[in-house]
């Protein structure tokens, strides 16, 4: 039962939260740097505020997530839920959001842990795509919206 993939995905979506990346930025750096005003906050009128990232990630993990148990997930771009304004955000709070955040974090790893890479042949029940094709893109749009929040981050500080 082979599961260097699985534990390779897993590492990755580790890293990107708290651990020692290249790049020097992980989650947990960002989201530290934000306190309750600025996480509600747009630093430009075109840039997310640090709360609509982190929701709007929360949004497709839990949607990779559903696809990974079998569920069919309809999750389109336009998706109100994809997008929450900060006036609904702040009705959870940042303390909320960023549990919510870490959680799904940990929900995915959960399920990966006891799975090993045979698994990421998989294909979803409603798209056509296999597990692997998920989770790298999982990984890959963290990443990218990793930037996006350090960029936030960076105007919100000044």
């Amino acid at each position: 039962m082979a599961t260097t993939l699985i534990k390779d995905i897993i590492r990755q979506i580790h890293d990107l939260h708290d651990g020692d990346l290249w790049l020097d930025e992980t989650f947990a750096k960002k989201i530290d740097q934000v306190n309750e005003i600025q996480a509600f906050t747009r630093p430009l009128p075109d840039l997310h505020s640090p709360a609509e990232l982190l929701s709007h990630l929360i949004v497709w993990r839990r949607a990779v997530m559903g696809r990974l148990n079998g569920q069919v997930v309809r999750l389109e771009l336009d998706d109100p839920s994809n997008w929450k304004t900060n006036d609904e955000l702040r009705l959870a709070g940042w303390e909320a959001l960023k549990k919510d955040f870490y959680q799904s974090k940990q929900e995915i790893i959960d399920l990966l842990n006891d799975k090993d890479d045979d698994y990421l042949d998989t294909f979803s029940v409603d798209y056509e795509k296999d597990f692997r094709y998920f989770l790298q893109g999982l990984v890959h749009h963290d990443l990218y919206h990793l930037g996006q929040l350090g960029i936030s981050v960076k105007y919100l500080k000044k």
